[in-house]
């Protein structure tokens, strides 16, 4: 089962960028849809978006289009979340997960999770 890990969580300005990692250790990506997600405050942990593992296709939900961009390096075993224009309702804990269901309709945890990394947006 592979373990994941995320990282790049911290305190940003509204209109700030940060870069969100998930790293990969006991197993390789390869194959697996990834997804991130978040969880605000009082709220219910929700997908934002996936990237593909069957054709790399990528999805946005919620307000981040535009925004947020899902990539990944294989030769790293790392899945990136790059979130520019930061707005402090994006104030969560992010989270990855491995071995999603990935699609047009949608992004749902299924597979292995990672503990999150919090991010904190100021107004």
């Amino acid at each position: 089962e592979v373990q994941l890990v995320e990282s790049g969580g911290g305190l940003v300005q509204a209109g700030g960028s940060l870069r969100l990692s998930c790293a990969a250790s006991g197993s390789t990506f390869d194959g697996y849809s990834i997804g991130w997600f978040r969880q605000a405050p009082g709220k219910e942990r929700g997908g934002i978006s996936c990237l593909s593992g069957s054709d790399g296709s990528t999805y946005y939900f919620e307000d981040v289009a535009g925004r947020f961009t899902i990539s990944s390096d294989d030769a790293k075993n790392t899945v990136y979340l790059q979130m520019n224009s930061l707005k402090p309702e994006d104030t969560a804990v992010y989270y990855c997960a491995a071995d999603v269901l990935c699609g047009s309709s949608g992004v749902y945890g299924m597979g292995s999770w990672g503990k999150g990394t919090l991010v904190i947006v100021s107004s």
